[in-house]
């Protein structure tokens, strides 16, 4: 960039009319009075500074691809630097300009609200500010942020943003793939999971890089292989703003919001703020399934000179919920099924007897979004006022970015944060102190109240509270992610390395709700862990001709665990002692272990045209195991029995190829991959903990095509579409033990090897994923119609698969923006129209069956054996199935109120 010398001066921005920033566009500034013009390029990210004499000017500016944009006496004094926003519309046929067909001048690549870039070496999807500002709920979370990509679908049963949602893609289940924020991977740390509810709203994303692979040697994180979730913080404005926002909606939804953008301040305007503060709060779809949250972050940037930029980030929430431990049953939502009851299983009958004339089960037939009670029965363990949660968190970071001669740039951030999660739950019996009540019988259960029932009584023997459970699970971690790189003519070196680590507390104990929930001497469970990650990399991005990249590249993945398990009531290693009363509660045993393991990767990128692009990629990945694998049992005489093998890290090895390519009118990309898993782990929560039990699994294969397209019309309105079709199915085999007690089966009995048959599909893969968008980008008006579509896929009933169907479901929503975009002191103000699930579908998305299996027995060597994988057919309906839908339809109603004080 160039300019005048002269002072004072003119800075601004060129965005487009979604807002998002035009790089290198051509500013011109021209004296109204002299007639004098001067003229400059705006940097990489939109912004201009030209250095002017006093006066009064008409500031123009444009981009390929785009119209003119022109304001008019411009005052510029010697006081007071002026600041100007200019917004360029889409060129149009009358526009004196050209449009070429490559991915910079692509009007289709610039009004797509999800797209693929050129230079990409794997399936990816940018989503862009504009789609987060104006094509989802002003309070979505960061899964249903991605829920429209390809092969992609996110599901909530509380309403959108409203509590914890589930993204799958690929058939990738949360914790086969990483999320991370500005570079830094965030995870649970007992399993690689994320959660949506209590980390980064949309009111702190700029953006979302969504990469469908296991990317290069460079993309950290514990589990990469099956994909990352690049979260983007939002882009500094160079010009002063204030907004406030008020949203209100279905089931009582109000979001109150706060953004300040202090711009470029300080001399030289090295220093630039940014903060938000917002509250959510919520009655949710589901019954009494209350949501709160408080939230702020805070972004600082201060550029230490022309080569040097520190950036710091912190955010806290504090979240509020009602949501239980347990999912509303079939008979609570659908009610009594007699027919089935007659023919399939008795508990469809939903009473306390199974019987047709017994006591309905409380709630029975509530409706389809039934979870809890409204706590006008005390003794009743679905009342909301004994389930909630307190979850508060915080992450912070400090970054700084150095440029320093012969092309070397060294990146560092040291980083914490933070996860809280305290969680009161009721188990399902009656909640009552009264001794009055003993040997009366509680009719909404069906059972006797009994002195060992009374939640403030211990068993005896066992030292249980029977009627609740305190629940806890935090971590604190502290690491680092930092990458030198060096450009040259040949390419770019890239080599760094990412370090983490983190104490874990977790714990269950019974707890006497009625008594400020007063916790047991001894847990179900309590543990402590500590855990280190490594991950050191080296890639080189080699330019083998100006058309032909090729990026190979080695990553090391070291990983280590130490456990700390303490006696515990029998839930998990048992009291460590003869009898519970003998325990001792600080006992406890230790295990641990170690995993490394060698990942390269390469990957090719070939322009075939300056609009076309085609990519090869093969890369490895790994993950270790849950840290409840590393569990002892327990013993028969109060002992704990340590596992007899440590557990197998999981691996896997993906090759993808794909293309993008791009026109003036059209955009379009395309995949296929081919995926291998060895040693991975399904889960299966039972319905009474919460707590995921895991299940080895074999080897299975996971492969598909994806494509994904833009087609521009005219007049702002254009066609998205994408789709995949994939399918995963086991491939391997897995060894059994005979069944105990049955005639042959002895400790020498060998054990049998069964093959999984060929059309067994691993849980939440759908056939069929696809996305249609029509959206209208004009001037002040963007409104969207965008519809998902999921085909049939399967869920497991504990470690065996394809036990329930879940069948075709659709999501269709819509939006409409009406934004000022005159570049004024209230541009940006806003009324925002979204409504979710438009036509108020209520399709099941997920089920956890409560009846069990039954396997097919194998005969062999005298004697007999249960099948893994093949059973007698599906888990017959159960009236205790926990059931998901989707939740009813949701309109929210936004109205932003911005003011630049600076802006002209």
């Amino acid at each position: 960039m160039f300019s005048q010398t002269a002072a004072p001066a003119l800075q601004g921005t060129v965005a487009d009319a979604r807002g998002g920033m035009i790089p290198h566009a051509a500013v011109t500034a021209r004296n109204e009075v002299t007639g004098r013009s001067t003229t400059a390029t705006a940097d990489a990210e939109g912004r201009f500074t030209i250095a002017l004499p006093i006066g009064v000017y008409d500031i123009s500016a444009i981009a390929p691809g785009f119209a003119i944009a022109t304001r008019k006496g411009i005052q510029l004094t010697a006081d007071q630097p002026a600041e100007v926003a200019l917004t360029l519309q889409i060129g149009t046929a009358t526009a004196d300009i050209t449009v070429d067909a490559d991915a910079t001048h692509s009007i289709a690549a610039t009004l797509a609200p999800m797209d693929a870039k050129l230079s990409e070496t794997s399936a990816r999807t940018e989503i862009t500010g504009a789609m987060i500002q104006n094509f989802m709920s002003p309070v979505a979370d960061f899964g249903e942020a991605v829920e429209m990509a390809p092969g992609t679908f996110t599901t909530n049963s509380n309403g959108v943003g409203l509590g914890q949602s589930a993204t799958y893609f690929r058939g990738f289940p949360d914790g086969d793939y990483d999320i991370d924020f500005d570079g830094i991977p965030f995870y649970d740390t007992n399993t690689p999971t994320h959660h949506s509810w209590a980390f980064f709203p949309t009111q702190f994303l700029g953006g979302i890089d969504f990469d469908r692979s296991p990317g290069t040697a460079s993309t950290i994180g514990p589990t990469p292989f099956g994909g990352s979730i690049h979260l983007l913080s939002k882009p500094f404005d160079p010009l002063s703003d204030i907004r406030f926002q008020f949203a209100g909606g279905s089931y009582s939804t109000f979001l109150y919001d706060g953004e300040y953008d202090s711009g470029n301040f300080g001399r030289g305007g090295k220093f630039n703020v940014m903060a938000d503060v917002h509250h959510l709060q919520s009655n949710g779809y589901q019954t009494f399934n209350y949501q709160t949250r408080n939230a702020g972050d805070i972004q600082v940037q201060y550029k230490l000179s022309n080569k040097t930029t520190i950036t710091g980030f912190s955010a806290v929430i504090w979240l509020d919920a009602n949501t239980p431990n347990f999912s509303a049953t079939r008979c609570q939502m659908y009610g009594p099924n007699a027919a089935l009851a007659a023919t399939v299983s008795t508990s469809l009958y939903c009473t306390t007897t199974n019987t047709a004339t017994g006591t309905p089960l409380p709630y029975t037939g509530a409706g389809i979004n039934f979870l809890n009670a409204n706590n006008s029965d005390p003794l009743l363990y679905l009342d909301y006022q004994y389930n909630y949660y307190h979850v508060p968190t915080d992450f912070e970071y400090v970054g700084v970015h150095s440029e320093f001669g012969h092309g070397f740039v060294f990146d560092i951030k040291p980083y914490t944060y933070n996860y809280d999660n305290s969680e009161k739950y009721t188990n399902a019996v009656p909640i009552t102190d009264n001794t009055a009540l003993i040997g009366t019988t509680y009719a909404p259960l069906g059972v006797k109240i009994t002195a060992a029932t009374l939640c403030s009584t211990p068993s005896p023997t066992t030292t249980i509270l029977p009627c609740g459970v305190d629940k806890y699970n935090s971590y604190r971690k502290y690491g680092e992610t930092s990458q030198l790189s060096q450009t040259s003519k040949l390419g770019i070196l890239r080599a760094g390395f990412w370090y983490e680590w983190a104490n874990t507390n977790r714990h269950q104990y019974p707890a006497d709700p009625l008594n400020h929930w007063q916790d047991a001497v001894l847990p179900n469970f309590a543990e402590t862990f500590v855990t280190d990650s490594y991950q050191p990399f080296v890639e080189y991005q080699w330019h083998i001709t100006p058309k032909l990249f090729f990026t190979p590249g080695v990553k090391f993945a070291y990983y280590t665990i130490g456990t700390k398990q303490f006696a515990d009531n029998g839930g998990k290693i048992g009291p460590l002692a003869p009898t519970p009363i003998a325990a001792n509660p600080a006992a406890f045993i230790a295990n641990g272990g170690s995993y490394f393991a060698t990942l390269p990767s390469g990957d090719i990128n070939y322009r075939l045209k300056e609009n076309w692009s085609v990519y090869v990629q093969a890369a490895q990945g790994s993950v270790v195991p849950p840290s409840a694998v590393f569990d002892f049992s327990q013993g028969t005489t109060g002992q704990a029995i340590p596992p007899a093998t440590l557990p197998k890290q999981q691996k896997n090895t993906t090759y993808q190829t794909g293309t993008v390519f791009k026109l003036r009118r059209v955009t379009f990309d395309a995949d296929y991959f081919h995926i291998h898993f060895d040693n991975s782990y399904s889960s299966f929560t039972p319905l009474g903990t919460g707590e995921p039990v895991y299940y080895l699994q074999p080897s299975s294969i996971t492969q598909g095509v994806e494509g994904e397209s833009n087609i521009y019309f005219a007049y702002g309105l254009s066609l998205y579409l994408n789709a995949s079709y994939d399918k995963a199915v086991y491939k391997g085999t897995q060894a059994v033990s005979c069944i105990s007690g049955k005639t042959g089966c002895t400790a020498t009995t060998p054990q049998l090897t069964v093959t999984a048959p060929n059309d067994l599909w691993v849980a939440n893969t759908p056939s069929d994923v696809e996305t249609e968008g029509l959206t209208y980008q004009h001037k002040s008006w963007d409104a969207g119609l965008f519809n998902k579509r999921v085909g049939q896929m399967y869920q497991d009933q504990k470690s065996y698969h394809n036990q329930v169907t879940i069948h075709p479901f659709t999501l269709t929503n819509a939006f409409v923006n009406y934004t000022i975009r005159t570049g004024g002191r209230f541009d940006q103000t806003k009324l925002r129209l979204s409504v979710n699930n438009l036509f108020n579908e209520h399709n099941i998305t997920g089920e956890t069956p409560a009846g069990k299996a039954v396997p097919i027995i194998d005969s062999a060597n005298g004697t007999t054996y249960s099948d893994p994988f093949s059973t007698q057919g599906q888990t017959p309906i159960n009236g205790a199935d926990a059931i998901s839908i989707i939740p009813g339809r949701s309109v929210m109603l936004s109205v932003i109120f911005a003011f630049s004080p600076h802006r002209h």
